[in-house]
C-alpha cells in the first residue's frame, strides 16, 4: 500500500559524489522515520543490512560513524521525499542502498516499507 521509490545511483570515481532520492508513495496519513541503509557486495544474504543514516518527521538525523562528515540525510515533507547526499566517496561505500520508512497508512494501520534498491558504485 506504501511505494518507495529510489534514484540517484551509479558509478562515480573515488572523491566523487551522488545524491539518492527516494519517494513516497500510495495511502499515507502521516510519514515518521526515514532511514538509508546499504548492502555490501559478498555480504551474507543473512546478515543484516548496515544502516547508514536515519531522519525524523521533526528533522532529527544519525549517521553511522562510517559515513559522518561526508553523507548528509535530510527530507521533504511536502514531498514525502528523502534523500542522501554522499561526498568524498569511497571504493568501501559501494553497496545496494535502500530507503526505508514507517508511519501511519489513512487506514490508521502502521506501516513499514522499503525500497527495492539502488547500486552505488565507487571506482576509478
Amino acid at each position: 500500500q506504501v511505494r518507495m521509490v529510489e534514484s540517484g545511483g551509479g558509478l562515480v570515481q573515488p572523491g566523487g559524489s551522488l545524491r539518492l532520492s527516494c519517494a513516497a508513495s500510495g495511502s499515507i496519513l502521516s510519514l515518521n522515520t526515514m532511514r538509508w541503509y546499504r548492502q555490501a557486495p559478498g555480504q551474507d544474504p543473512g546478515q543484516e543490512r548496515e544502516l547508514v543514516a536515519a531522519i525524523t518527521s521533526g528533522g532529527s538525523t544519525n549517521y553511522a560513524d562510517s559515513v559522518k562528515g561526508r553523507f548528509t540525510i535530510s527530507r521533504d515533507n511536502a514531498k514525502s521525499t528523502v534523500y542522501l547526499q554522499m561526498n568524498s566517496l569511497k571504493p568501501q561505500d559501494t553497496a545496494v542502498y535502500y530507503c526505508q520508512a514507517e508511519g501511519i497508512l489513512r487506514s490508521d494501520y502502521p506501516f513499514d516499507s522499503w525500497g527495492q534498491g539502488t547500486q552505488v558504485t565507487v571506482s576509478s
